[in-house]
């Protein structure tokens, strides 16, 4: 906290007026807000990953000079673990889609259209964001790859499949990862050799509303090329959100006409490909929840598992790794 009011009465020539500690959920970086006298406030970061740090606010930069809604940097101090942002909302669309959400996925209109929204952003910080972008900024990795699939493979294994008492080989299940990693790696793109960014955490938390319901898109940091299945599934199939099928179809027709208005877009290979992102993604966060949740003990993680399982058991019929298909029926036992 000290280093940031230092960075902020240099920045300002004050100290502000009111600060605020944001409750954090995943992330261990600790953010505040700092008002001045008028009420104004900014956002201040503090995170001791000055790499993690560095691809944000490049990222951030590189993004606003393409005309995406990120937060401004407004001040960053020498040791790279302190930085000032601007303040793009006090109310993310998770708290905006709070009545839908929690009446099991019965979202009105209004709800629907800040869904609607959400979806044609998406394609804009993917394809114009990665115009020009230095992808080597991105943490921990630049692209999509192999290691990294296996790595959040294992991560369901070790933080979610372990702490279930599924009993499972651990060779055989290893053997439908490779074959998993192996069929990721050899989906055909869908814009030709258009670079892409993944945003890798594209989902309701990280989007504001500002006070005219404008929206705007943070906790980026994550990202790094790769493709654009992987987003459109971490919104569609967020454990809380309870989308129907039939909202979640009209989304990724309205995410393929917006993408397709910014660049040539194989729409069928992207639908033919969407179910083994759906698999993948679904376990790959049930990994992170059993980390935060069975590990860290943190509540909001703990409550996402029942949600998140839920919609595992309504893909795993399509599973086509058959060990992986048998241990993960075992979860529901």
């Amino acid at each position: 906290m000290e280093a940031l009011l230092r960075l902020y009465r240099h920045h300002y020539g004050r100290i502000p007026a009111r600060t605020e500690k944001i409750t954090g959920s995943g992330s261990n970086r600790a953010y505040y807000r700092f008002f001045n006298d008028d009420g104004q406030c900014v956002i201040a970061c503090h995170g001791t990953s000055v790499r993690e740090n560095r691809a944000f606010i490049t990222l951030a930069c590189h993004f606003a000079a393409q005309g995406i809604p990120v937060p401004a940097i407004i001040a960053t101090d020498e040791s790279g673990e302190c930085y000032l942002q601007e303040n793009v909302g006090e109310r993310s669309l998770f708290d905006a889609l709070k009545s839908g959400r929690e009446n099991g996925g019965k979202y009105d209109d209004r709800e629907k259209e800040l869904i609607t929204k959400s979806m044609r952003l998406l394609p804009h910080i993917q394809v114009e964001g990665a115009r020009g972008l230095d992808f080597s900024v991105c943490y921990p990795v630049e692209s999509f790859d192999r290691m990294g699939i296996l790595f959040d493979l294992n991560y369901f294994k070790y933080c979610f499949l372990k702490t279930s008492d599924a009993d499972f080989d651990e060779y055989r299940l290893e053997y439908d990862f490779q074959n998993f990693a192996d069929d990721l790696m050899h989906v055909a793109p869908v814009t030709g050799t258009l670079p892409t960014f993944l945003y890798r955490d594209f989902q309701a938390r990280n989007i504001m509303l500002d006070n005219e319901g404008h929206l705007s898109l943070i906790d980026f940091q994550g990202g790094r090329r790769g493709p654009l299945q992987y987003d459109v599934v971490s919104f569609l199939w967020q454990a809380s959100s309870h989308f129907p099928d039939s909202l979640r179809k009209e989304c990724i027709e309205t995410y393929l006409d917006e993408l397709s208005t910014i660049c040539p877009t194989d729409k069928e290979a992207f639908r033919h490909s969407m179910p083994l992102f759906v698999l993948f993604r679904l376990l790959q966060v049930l990994g992170a929840y059993g980390f935060r949740g069975r590990y860290e003990r943190k509540q909001h993680f703990l409550d996402s598992i029942p949600p998140a399982l839920d919609n595992l058991r309504q893909v795993l019929p399509h599973c086509p790794y058959s060990y992986l298909h048998d241990t993960c029926l075992q979860l529901f036992i």
